[in-house]
């Protein structure tokens, strides 16, 4: 009878734990599918849905949230990014033939700035006290630049490599577009809607507070700590890149560079790893950096002065009207660069793209500068900038890139074009409302060479055109003159499907050129009530109030 009942005993604990094991079972498999089904949901906001739910299906928590799907996705995308970087540090020149030079060293610099974007944004989300969610949405908004640019180098390759390298770059930045939706997502709540109040990362400190009066006072600085460049050999070098050369690599404190008066004939670029270079002239009326690269370069190395944004990169200008490039003059690639009473120039001339000055590195500024060209003169490639008191000249699309920028108090002046042109200022590249770039232009003068004046029946002018669907410029409290033409803007290469999905903008400004009742009639075109144009100023666009004071450029806080 015992016997009996202890099996009665077994087996009933059998049951049980068979009935346990299967709701058990029965529960991880519900929450799992409700878990898909949320991530589903979730996905189908971003870009590339599909691309999405592969990408964080592969390891989904039991109670996802939306940062444990931003870290996901953004290691993932890093880890495509990698990949990507090395099928072309592995491209020769018998598999891709590069009709302007320097289309593959553009593509394998881009990458690995995408890359140390993707690694800043993930390493301050983990922290959560390296760096602002803003910072994170610069590094991939700038990210997301790097693949158009890339792409726009290798269109005039070939070879038997090129349609896998697009394929690849095309297939790889998918990843980085969702990383970069994900991260807007985070800035209003997780996956469930609840609201997600915890702020991923906090705002960094840009300069250290000993360095924060050098850029204005040079004469404040010890001897010794100052690099001269003098064109008569008084100095310590002769060139500029001798001495970027020279400067401390990865300096959290200022390294000033007093480039005497003189013309240097070169192209400079500054890498990546160069930060926090200040370089310092005595006048953009006789301190001029010089270069004449055009046709036959892509537009991204096309500069004579250039500043990538995290790894190296260098100026290019870009091809008729195509904004696809051929040289630049000046490249800027190291984060915190400051450049003061210096010209900038490309003297190629009206015929082809030829950039004078390229910047993608982020927080620079430019102060009481000159930048001169014809087409595509100031490639604003990426990152945030600040321009102050320049004078910036040019035909077409003088203006042109992603970056989230600011001009105030400058004059932007419109040159004479070759026959059967017209000229037109801005051609900004935003191609996805996840993007915050643009170009604000504020308190500046919007003028013409009286060679231009003279011949405006001749000539139509324009304050800009749509390179990329989501373009974003914004005219705020600005003298615009008679030479532009009533409808204030055109299409690009009369493409007229951009205008419902662009913003432009126009706000309080004045002179015979800004009367806006014959402005174009465009979804996307706005007359901005002063909120509007609150969210293009220092404060808002570029969040100065981290580093712009540092600097002690002056700039106006507001509208």
């Amino acid at each position: 009878m015992a016997h009996s009942s202890h099996k009665l005993f077994f087996l009933l604990l059998a049951i049980f734990y068979s009935h346990t094991s299967a709701v058990n079972s029965y529960n991880a498999s519900t929450t799992l599918q409700s878990n898909l089904s949320s991530l589903r949901s979730f996905c189908i906001t971003t870009p590339y849905p599909q691309v999405c739910f592969n990408s964080l299906s592969i390891s989904i928590n039991i109670s996802p949230s939306i940062n444990s799907y931003l870290v996901q996705s953004l290691e993932v995308a890093i880890s495509e990014t990698t990949k990507l970087s090395n099928i072309f540090q592995n491209v020769g020149h018998s598999n891709i033939i590069e009709k302007q030079r320097g289309a593959v060293q553009d593509c394998r610099e881009l990458h690995q700035s995408t890359l140390a974007s993707l690694k800043r944004s993930l390493s301050g989300i983990r922290s959560s006290n390296s760096m602002s969610i803003v910072d994170a949405r610069a590094y991939l908004s700038a990210a997301v630049t790097n693949k158009n640019t890339c792409l726009e180098g290798l269109d005039s390759a070939s070879g038997p490599m090129k349609p896998a390298l697009v394929k690849s770059v095309i297939n790889t930045y998918k990843h980085v577009s969702n990383s970069l939706s994900v991260l807007q997502k985070s800035e209003t709540g997780t996956p469930g809607d609840q609201k997600n109040d915890q702020p991923l990362m906090n705002a960094p400190k840009w300069l250290s507070s000993r360095n924060q009066g050098t850029f204005q006072d040079m004469e404040e600085y010890n001897p010794n700590e100052v690099l001269v460049v003098s064109a008569d050999g008084s100095g310590n070098f002769t060139t500029i890149t001798e001495a970027i050369n020279f400067a401390p690599s990865n300096s959290t404190d200022k390294t000033l560079i007093h480039v005497k008066k003189g013309t240097y004939e070169e192209n400079v670029e500054i890498p990546s790893y160069k930060t926090n270079i200040v370089m310092q002239g005595d006048g953009s009326d006789v301190t001029v950096i010089t270069g004449n690269r055009s046709f036959g370069w892509t537009t991204f190395r096309s500069a004579t002065l250039g500043e990538p944004f995290l790894p190296l990169s260098d100026f290019s200008a870009i091809s008729d009207f195509s904004c696809t490039g051929y040289l630049l003059a000046r490249t800027v690639s190291g984060d915190g660069f400051l450049a003061r009473d210096i010209a900038i120039e490309n003297s190629a001339g009206r015929k082809h793209q030829a950039v004078a000055l390229r910047v993608n590195a982020d927080l620079t500024a430019f102060y009481r500068c000159k930048i001169n060209g014809y087409q595509d003169t100031l490639y604003v490639h990426s990152f945030r900038q600040f321009y102050r008191e320049c004078d910036i000249s040019g035909t077409i699309d003088f203006i042109f890139g992603n970056a989230a920028v600011i001009l105030q108090d400058c004059n932007i002046i419109s040159r004479k074009p070759l026959p059967g042109q017209f000229t037109v200022i801005t051609a900004q590249s935003r191609d996805s409302p996840d993007v915050d770039t643009g170009i604000s232009i504020q308190n500046c003068s919007i003028i013409a060479t009286p060679d231009l004046y003279s011949n405006s029946s001749s000539f139509k002018s324009y304050l800009g055109r749509p390179w990329r669907n989501y373009s974003r410029t914004v005219y705020l409290e600005s003298f615009i003159d008679a030479f532009i033409d009533p409808k204030g803007w055109i299409e690009w290469n009369n493409d007229n499907k951009r205008s419902d999905t662009l913003y432009y903008g126009e706000y309080d400004n004045y002179g015979p050129g800004s009367t806006t009742d014959s402005r174009v009639q465009w979804l996307g075109y706005h007359l901005m009530d002063y909120g509007d144009a609150y969210n293009f100023t220092v404060s808002q666009f570029i969040n100065a109030d981290d580093w712009l004071d540092t600097t002690l450029v002056p700039y106006d806080n507001g509208v």
